[in-house]
């Protein structure tokens, strides 16, 4: 018993003694890239509204990220005209973005917001705040669609 004994204390000796070995890096095989869902950009998009001798007309196109990048004008009837450049984004149903515009020789920048409704987009207005020179909506979650104001799809000019 006592030589089974010293023989275990010797033989664990013996291994605690060992050096160990590290095993080599296993390889790393990258996964295959997971098919991404690809949204195609929707092209030129066309919008105009006519009443009593107004128009607005609007222009834009959108991209995979629902990104906006377009065209805004406003011939008010009374009103001086304005146009200029639309950049924003389309959250849901819901055309947000910022209209840089001159009018009587001054630079400005309005937020807007237009509601896709049955392939038109209407006209949201709500209480509005200035800062730092720009002009937004003080809260979208309250803003109104007046259907009155309903911009329907036309034809871009080539």
């Amino acid at each position: 018993m006592k030589k089974i004994f010293a023989i275990m204390i010797m033989l664990s000796v013996f291994i605690s003694c060992k050096k160990e070995s590290t095993p080599a890096p296993a390889e790393i095989i990258p996964s295959p890239p997971k098919e991404a869902e690809i949204v195609e950009p929707a092209g030129d998009q066309c919008y105009t509204w006519n009443a009593k001798g107004s128009t607005i007309e609007m222009s834009f196109n959108v991209n995979s990220h629902q990104e906006v990048n377009g065209k805004l004008s406003y011939n008010l009837a009374g009103k001086d005209k304005n146009e200029g450049t639309l950049i924003g984004n389309i959250y849901g149903d819901t055309l947000i973005a910022d209209y840089t515009f001159d009018s009587e020789g001054v630079s400005s920048i309005r937020e807007v917001a237009f509601l896709q409704k049955d392939g038109t987009y209407i006209e949201g207005y709500g209480d509005i705040v200035e800062a730092n020179g720009k002009v937004s909506f003080k809260d979208r979650k309250t803003l109104k669609f007046d259907v009155k104001n309903t911009l329907t799809k036309v034809d871009c000019p080539q």
